[in-house]
This record gives structure tokens, sequence and C-alpha cells, in this order.
């Protein structure tokens, strides 16, 4: 589950890099931010029918 939380952190402060009034290579983090709400529709998928978040490595 805290890499699921994690992605939403990292989507939310992508998200905020994309709307300030400052953002360098704005269309190159627009294509960021679609693969990463797919990553995170994803996850949230996942994690919503109890699959495993986190794989443990053995």
């Amino acid at each position: 589950m805290n890499k699921t939380l994690l992605k939403i952190l990292m989507f939310a402060l992508l998200i905020l890099f994309i709307i300030s009034p400052f953002a360098a290579l704005a269309s190159l983090m627009i294509v960021v931010l679609v693969a990463a709400f797919l990553f995170l529709l994803g996850d949230v998928f996942q994690a919503i029918i109890g699959g495993d978040t986190d794989p443990k490595k053995s």
C-alpha cells in the first residue's frame, strides 16, 4: 500500500509542476503526466482488487 500512496503523492507533485507558471518543457511534462496517470491507475486498481502492490524481493 505504501507504493500506491507514494505514487499518488508523486502524481500530485507532477500536476503542480505542470500548472506552475514557470514550467519549462510543458509539452514533455504532459507526456510524463499521462504515463504517470496510467501507472497510478494500474496501482490503485490493483490495490482495490486486493493484489500485492509491494512484491517481495527474494
